[in-house]
């Protein structure tokens, strides 16, 4: 078997020995500074969305949601006052070292994943294409950042030590109600246990934002969203959460979608994070609606979806956690 390693290919792309495909590094390479910002944004429950020490509008707007939820002047710049409200994960060191293990090797992984439906329905499941993938979604990135943080001969084998984003969280005290299966897939996404919870969602369509209220009106938390497309607008309104699907099938109709193929039939695709709905489905009063997660993170915020809420896989899942049946959810321009 051939051992996997990081490379990085003639500066326009990265192979994976043994052909699996990837996302081109950035040459850069990511700003401390800017990763330590979006960490421990991370922590404090007000996203950045991917961890990529890079600067852009996704860590700003997080960084504002966090002045707003302290009193402060949401700039979405960091400021003297900001970091003493940050308090002791200011500290945070932006990096962490972390040891390769066996299981996180043995997958099973699925490889490239097609792009039609009805060839997605065929396989046992939407799973993670490779390791490197797994582990980018683990600690909220991109394999880029990871080939990034990395030497290109760091091998990927069991017991390899690798630098990461320091996202990791230690609480794993999930309600005893949840499936198993969708309990490891919260601790595979480094989601903590411990999470505010919701008493109204607000979703903002020119921010490009879901914020999270509690009872006493507080800001809790904060995530990137992509919300809608010209075809398939966000429905403006209130409407309400009525429960979640966790690691869900995806049931494709034809129908449902205005780019769809001609020829296109109905298909149910199997559950698995490279999903069209990722991890979790939370379904809305609004038919055909819902907020969930996404195969491709680093387009949040950026692309178009088909009308509904489109989070990362690690945001939408600690937002679950958030949630009950009844939560209302209120869209605005």
């Amino acid at each position: 078997m051939k051992t996997l390693r990081f490379a990085i290919a003639t500066g326009f792309g990265w192979l994976l020995a043994g052909g699996a495909q990837g996302a081109p590094p950035n040459a850069a390479g990511p700003d401390p500074r800017v990763m330590q910002m979006q960490v421990v944004l991370d922590h404090l429950g007000f996203s950045p969305g991917v961890v990529d020490g890079k600067p852009g509008a996704s860590l700003k707007r997080a960084l504002a949601g966090f002045q707003q939820a302290k009193g402060l002047p949401a700039t979405g710049e960091m400021d003297p006052r900001t970091a003493a409200a940050v308090g002791r994960f200011g500290a945070t060191p932006p990096v962490a070292e972390v040891t390769l293990s066996a299981a996180d090797l043995a997958g099973p992984f699925v490889g490239p994943i097609p792009k039609r439906e009805d060839q997605q329905a065929k396989l046992p499941s939407l799973g993670y294409s490779n390791p490197l993938e797994m582990l980018a979604e683990r600690y909220h990135t991109t394999p880029a950042t990871l080939i990034a943080l990395n030497s290109p001969d760091t091998p990927m084998k069991a017991g390899t030590k690798i630098k990461v984003p320091n996202v990791a969280t230690a609480g794993r005290a999930y309600p005893a109600s949840l499936p198993d299966g969708y309990k490891r897939t919260l601790a595979g996404l480094n989601v903590d246990s411990s999470q505010p919870q919701a008493d109204r969602l607000v979703v903002d369509k020119s921010d490009k934002t879901l914020s999270v209220y509690d009872a006493a009106g507080k800001l809790v938390a904060r995530f990137p969203v992509t919300t809608g497309s010209r075809h398939d607008p966000l429905p403006i309104g209130r409407w309400k959460v009525l429960g979640a699907s966790y690691n869900p099938e995806f049931h494709y109709n034809p129908r449902l979608f205005w780019d769809a193929r001609k020829g296109d039939r109905k298909a149910t695709l199997p559950p698995g994070p490279n999903g069209p709905v990722g991890v979790v489905w939370l379904d809305l009063s609004r038919a055909h609606y819902g907020i969930h997660g996404t195969p491709e993170p680093q387009n949040i915020g950026r692309t178009e979806s088909h009308g509904c809420i489109r989070l990362s896989n690690w945001d939408a899942a600690r937002l679950s956690l958030m949630v009950k049946p009844g939560t209302p959810a209120i869209f605005q321009p």
